[in-house]
């Protein structure tokens, strides 16, 4: 795939993913990192992951609670709020619609 265009399309969406990951559980940057590339978005840098979770934050779709780490470093917990999953559900009705006519478009449907 090519990485310019991935990471455009990546800018587009990630707070999405973000809280989609955040849904069912509070999570925290690296694991949340980790999670992206699982599901198969690839890997994600700190510099691009930490400023989307600020922006959350400060947009009240998340909040984040420091918590003493067993071995290691305190991690910063981030958590979605009642606005976040309505703002998950919105964009996800966003996305869909978007996608579905791009899908078209880009496959042989669109030639037809």
């Amino acid at each position: 795939m090519d990485i310019e265009r991935r990471g455009q399309w990546l800018r587009g969406v990630l707070d999405l993913c973000v809280l989609g990951l955040l849904r069912d559980r509070e999570s925290y940057g690296y694991q949340l990192a980790q999670a992206l590339d699982k599901a198969g978005i690839g890997p994600i840098q700190g510099g691009t992951l930490y400023p989307v979770l600020l922006r959350l934050q400060r947009t009240g779709l998340v909040t984040a609670q420091w918590r003493e780490g067993t071995a290691g470093p305190a991690r910063k917990y981030y958590r979605i709020t009642d606005l976040g999953r309505a703002a998950l559900r919105q964009g996800g009705r966003d996305w869909a619609a978007f996608v579905t006519p791009v899908t078209g478009l880009l496959t042989e449907r669109a030639e037809r």
